[in-house]
């Protein structure tokens, strides 16, 4: 067995400033030493979402000591690592551009390897972390800026059978969320809401469902879940409840239906893998989890979720995914790009400066 490999990663893509030091061998499980997270939800609540230049600003004022706290809870040093892994996009391009900019400050003082990740193959390939999931998996990605069906064939190797048309999943939940008057974030806020509600009440539409191929579609939804709230009048805590199950009744199902056929299809692809990942911040719904579960089971799939904790935004995904690719022997120069867009089933060879 080769020596275990020590990654530090620093993700910094949307409003959550992270670091975290990990250590294992590919495939694994590996070993989380630490994974610290400071999120910044007060501090964009009362604007009832994501405000980039404030996310930057709270970035530039803290990273550096999330960093320190991460070393200090692995009991590592820098000169113990053997990589500075970093999310160099997508998401919100100051952002990215705070977390890269110390993860090559960082590099270029200590002579340790750069490794610029795409944070969506940190969610990608957290089960490997956790459970040592090997490939091919059916991935199904969703989060509040993605929705899509993939199959991972390897690291940096990710074909696209879906996608969303228009809105991902989790801005779903966002917008409506911010509709009710539920708060920031809004995922877990309609979950909540949903479990005291009747989903039946209101019977929303459910894109897409019966149409051929993989794709998502969810602004019909949001749609019709405005016109529920402006037809109900006053909006009573019970009115609200039952909005907000019927919207997530009707999201889980789209979800579920077209995992549920792009299982059949990865099935006569790949006859030996019959695993299927949930990753992404919507992967921390439990109702969806259950329904995925039942779905999986009726295919035959295996269903492999990673704990709440590590379908946010963290660190360690970030760690792990330059584990995966150090281990291969890619690494990236100095002169890597921050990038608002990097759609996952695209190299990471397009990356400036990378090394394989």
């Amino acid at each position: 067995m080769t020596k275990p490999l020590t990654i530090l990663g620093i993700e910094t893509s949307c409003d959550e400033t992270a670091a975290a030091v990990v250590r294992g061998n590919p495939p694994g499980p590996g070993e989380i030493l630490s994974n610290i997270v400071a999120s910044q939800i007060a501090e964009h609540r009362p604007y009832g979402g994501v405000v980039p230049e404030i996310a930057a600003r709270a970035h530039v004022e803290i990273l550096d000591g999330i960093v320190g706290r991460a070393l200090a809870d692995a009991h590592t040093t820098l000169e113990d690592l053997d990589a500075i892994a970093v999310t160099a996009g997508p998401g919100l391009i100051g952002g990215v551009a705070v977390g890269l900019s110390l993860a090559k400050g960082l590099a270029l003082a200590t002579g340790k390897p750069l490794v610029a990740l795409n944070h969506l193959e940190g969610h990608a390939l957290t089960v490997r972390l956790t459970h040592g999931v090997a490939f091919p998996y059916l991935l199904l990605l969703v989060s509040g800026g993605h929705c899509q069906l993939l199959i991972a064939e390897g690291v940096g190797r990710f074909t696209r059978i879906g996608t969303t048309i228009d809105d991902a999943a989790g801005e779903a939940f966002d917008k409506t969320a911010k509709l009710l008057g539920l708060g920031f974030p809004g995922g877990p806020a309609v979950e909540r809401a949903a479990a005291q509600g009747n989903a039946k009440r209101h019977r929303f539409p459910r894109p897409l469902v019966t149409s051929e191929g993989f794709d998502f579609s969810f602004s019909g939804l949001k749609t019709a879940v405005r016109r529920a709230a402006e037809t109900s009048g006053d909006l009573s805590p019970a009115a609200v409840a039952d909005i907000a199950a019927g919207f997530q009744a009707a999201a889980i199902d789209v979800l579920v239906s077209r995992a549920s056929k792009a299982m059949e299809h990865f099935a006569r692809i790949h006859p030996e893998g019959h695993r299927l990942v949930v990753a992404g911040g919507v992967a921390a719904n439990k109702s969806l989890n259950v329904s995925l579960a039942a779905a999986a089971k009726h295919n035959e799939f295996d269903l492999f979720v990673p704990a709440p904790s590590l379908c946010t935004d963290n660190a360690a995904m970030i760690a792990w995914a330059g584990l995966e690719h150090f281990a291969e022997g890619k690494s990236d120069g100095l002169e890597a790009a921050p990038r608002a867009r990097w759609p996952l089933d695209v190299s990471r060879r397009n990356v400036a400066g990378a090394k394989a």
